[in-house]
């Protein structure tokens, strides 16, 4: 079998068997790229534009969609390469790179969004400090703390990956270089410290999400105690498919990386891929902004 040393390209999952199922997978994911880069980047231009938008909830969506806009561009065009092109080779260098940026901009974003989650408790239930504790420093300090913590989580995972050596062949059964996938391809006792690296962030991921949830909780116990029907009914059109997307987004992300390996289906993996890694990007400007009547406001000045 060959070593990492002697491995100079993956092969990669390929979207479908027959040729017309590749173009129609092609087409369908162009579609949702556009959606995406046009959603994300609308939001981005519209936030930075505008004076009134310049508050710490629409920075943190700026970073947000910046992340998304990483995010899928990470995975989606070297997919949508290989099934217009009909091949399955990503070279082990872009294969290493694809794994530092997804890594960075999956754990930066969720770190984004447990900020979120804290700069929603204290607009809501501490409005009197709000100015305080989420002043242009804090807000700026918060989100360079996330963009941060996501180069080291990803710088280490990415070294530890591929320090080891790979004797099971080159084939990764997954449409984009994945770590799961990449520790199936290396020798069976060598891959303890990649996975003790990858338990110790899922429990800090873990952790984020529960902050997340007790601060949702205090959240809508404050909105319960609020006399307007209006403005209960705006707390929770804006926190309820936050908290959703955050979960569909953390179950996804640990089934994948959590799975035992006795369950083992090529189609559930991709399915369960593609659910993290494109839904939340092409969903969040939908579910943060585009219900929202400050960003449609700034969006239409924008357009005119």
């Amino acid at each position: 079998m060959p070593n990492s040393s002697s491995i100079s390209e993956f092969l990669l999952l390929p979207l479908a068997d027959t040729r017309q199922l590749q173009l129609l997978h092609f087409w369908l994911l162009l579609v949702i790229y556009l959606a995406a880069l046009l959603g994300n980047g609308l939001i981005s231009t519209a936030v930075a534009c505008d004076q009134r938008l310049h508050t710490p909830m629409y920075f943190f969506l700026l970073n947000l969609a910046l992340l998304d806009l990483g995010c899928i561009s990470t995975t989606l065009p070297k997919a949508m390469a290989n099934a217009l092109w009909d091949t399955r080779a990503i070279s082990y260098a872009g294969c290493a790179a694809q794994i530092f940026f997804f890594v960075f901009f999956l754990a930066a974003e969720y770190y984004l969004l447990t900020i979120m989650s804290y700069d929603r408790y204290v607009a809501i239930c501490q409005p009197l400090h709000y100015r305080t504790l989420m002043d242009s420093r804090a807000c700026a300090t918060m989100a360079a703390a996330a963009w941060g913590a996501g180069v080291l989580n990803s710088l280490l995972h990415t070294a530890s990956t591929f320090s080891l050596p790979l004797c099971q062949g080159n084939v990764v059964n997954q449409f984009f270089c994945e770590i799961p996938q990449i520790l199936k391809l290396s020798c069976s006792e060598s891959n303890l410290r990649e996975v003790v690296l990858i338990i110790f962030s899922v429990s800090l991921a873990f952790g984020c999400f529960v902050f997340i949830v007790v601060s949702y909780v205090l959240i809508f116990l404050a909105v319960l105690r609020m006399p307007s029907d209006q403005g209960r009914h705006k707390a929770f059109s804006t926190c309820l498919p936050h908290l959703a997307v955050v979960s569909l987004f953390v179950s996804t992300a640990f089934f994948a990386y959590l799975k035992p390996p006795s369950i083992f289906s090529p189609l559930l993996d991709l399915t369960v891929a593609l659910v993290y890694t494109v839904v939340p990007p092409t969903l969040n400007p939908i579910i943060y902004s585009m219900r929202n009547r400050e960003i449609k406001h700034a969006l239409s000045k924008l357009l005119q």
